[in-house]
């Protein structure tokens, strides 16, 4: 039966894809001014995800909502799928993903539909031309989310930070918003251990057995913590502006420690 339900969810979770896809086209082919497109395209996304949340079963805790006005670049951990759609879900926001994600199929052309800004994580000649992109976007009036770490982990841990990309709030004249994302609740009880590999996406795991396991749980419970701006300068050291930032979202972090709910 639970398998059953799981492939109900899947289909529907098509669907609603479908139907993403179908709006961000006609989005692309009826908008020209690129800002206004893109944030059309964001908005067609937080309507999708707030519907997936719905379909996965995702119960949302968001602790000191964002105002729907501020534009500020958000720094967080990073866990897989499920993270990405719950910030998704709450405002719209330019997330940056890697070129390798862009040349992914299906996940590269999701990606192209939800307005993200790419980055090369195996060549970082092209790090400072990604800056400059992302100062724009900032610049532009748009919320961005950078996942620090540059990859996803398994949630034992925050794991260290990359540098560079973060001080595009400083050369913006925006403010960071750090932010930490925790698994709560399977099932109706506690996040125990033994349901990491349940709601986390990492390592050499493929999207769709990652997204196949989630879906077979009744219900997941989530939170989104943001804590309080922190304000930068182009000329602030980077390393400590990455070690703060890192203290603040692993202070909020509840991780999951072998053996132990």
């Amino acid at each position: 039966m639970k398998k059953i339900l799981a492939a109900i969810k899947l289909v529907t979770f098509g669907l609603v894809v479908l139907g993403y896809a179908w709006c961000a086209c006609f989005i692309f082919l009826t908008t020209f001014d690129p800002i206004k497109k893109r944030a059309r395209l964001l908005a067609n996304t937080t309507r999708t995800t707030r519907l997936i949340l719905f379909i996965f079963r995702v119960d949302l805790v968001c602790k000191n909502p964002l105002p729907a006005s501020e534009v500020s670049l958000l720094v967080g951990n990073h866990v897989g799928f499920i993270d990405i759609v719950c910030l998704n879900a709450l405002q719209p926001a330019v997330f940056i993903t890697s070129l390798e994600i862009k040349n992914t199929p299906f996940l590269g052309q999701l990606s192209q539909l939800g307005a993200c800004a790419y980055v090369n994580r195996l060549n970082r000649s092209y790090i400072m031309d990604e800056l400059q992109d992302i100062v724009k976007t900032l610049k532009n009036g748009f919320r961005v989310v950078l996942y620090a770490e540059a990859k996803t982990s398994n949630a034992e841990q925050v794991l260290p930070f990359k540098k560079t990309l973060m001080m595009a709030a400083g050369y913006a004249g925006v403010p960071i918003r750090p932010f930490t994302f925790n698994y709560l609740k399977v099932n109706g009880r506690p996040i125990e251990y033994k349901d990491r590999d349940d709601v986390c996406w990492y390592g050499d795991q493929g999207f769709f057995p990652a997204i196949w396991r989630s879906l077979q749980l009744n219900s997941i419970q989530c939170e989104v913590i943001y804590h309080d701006l922190v304000y930068i300068k182009p000329e602030d050291d980077r390393t400590e502006v990455s070690e703060n930032l890192h203290a603040i979202v692993s202070s909020g972090h509840k991780p999951f420690v072998p053996d132990s709910p």
